[in-house]
């Protein structure tokens, strides 16, 4: 099959708004390297969606902290064509504890997956798609959090932090290759309802705080993913170091 220039790489690909991401950038007509960390069924699923709607992808472990699984993931992006687009969208949380409670551990897992491994993933979109580097533009989004404008007191201040970084790497990054074809934006998800709430401990989240969100429910993946579907494409051309923020208009965080 002839290489595409229409690559999408979206980390995290396997579930809940990577997922998401996924499928919808395969309708459009994008090739699509699903991203897995540990869940390959997850992962083939979501690949084999996309071919039975007539769409391209293919599914690559990597563990986006890990230095040389980012170097394979993106050689195997390499390999369907040329790079258009990155979703920096794999991140973990964990258990609710307060600062005082946390291990070093904790910590060093949660900047090495959500920062770390958004900047390892960064770095290889970039020395594709910079004009810099002999390539012909193209598109980052992150996927931040709306817990890094609230803090995430009592539950998450570290996966905040985390987000925080993630907040000024959007911004310097994009005003670093601005000129050189590549724009980088990320968007900011309120409470939207995916498996993460049960990865950090609190499968019943969304039902427990539902009545006091703005508008009374949960976001889902699907909202998120147009949102992140639409910084990828060229109806945003003019817009780089954007946040945007999909998350129901919630301020507080209970």
């Amino acid at each position: 099959m002839a290489k595409s220039d229409k690559v999408i790489l979206v980390t995290g690909g396997s579930r809940g708004i990577g997922a998401a991401v996924s499928r919808k950038a395969a309708a459009l007509g994008h090739v699509v390297v699903v991203n897995y960390a540990g869940n390959a069924e997850a992962a083939e699923a979501v690949v084999s969606d996309i071919r039975s709607a007539g769409g391209n992808a293919l599914a690559v472990q990597a563990d986006v902290q890990n230095e040389a699984d980012v170097l394979n993931l993106f050689a195997a992006a390499d390999g369907l064509g040329t790079l258009a687009g990155l979703v920096n969208n794999a991140g973990v949380v964990d258990h609710p504890q307060r600062v005082d409670e946390m291990s070093a551990a904790r910590l060093a897992r949660m900047f090495s997956v959500n920062v770390i491994g958004s900047f390892l993933c960064a770095r290889e979109a970039v020395r594709r798609m910079s004009t810099r580097h002999g390539g012909k533009g193209g598109a980052i989004v992150n996927l931040g959090s709306a817990a890094s404008k609230l803090g995430a007191p009592n539950q998450y201040v570290d996966y905040a932090a985390a987000k925080g970084a993630i907040d000024s790497m959007t911004v310097g990054l994009a005003l670093e290759v601005a000129e050189e074809g590549v724009r980088v934006n990320a968007v900011r998800p309120g409470i939207i309802d995916t498996e993460i709430h049960a990865s950090g401990g609190l499968p019943d989240r969304v039902a427990r705080i539902r009545s006091k969100l703005p508008m009374k429910r949960a976001g889902t993946a699907d909202e998120v993913a147009d949102a992140i579907l639409w910084l990828l494409s060229d109806k945003s051309s003019y817009t780089t170091g954007a946040i945007l923020d999909v998350s129901g208009g919630r301020a507080i965080l209970p």
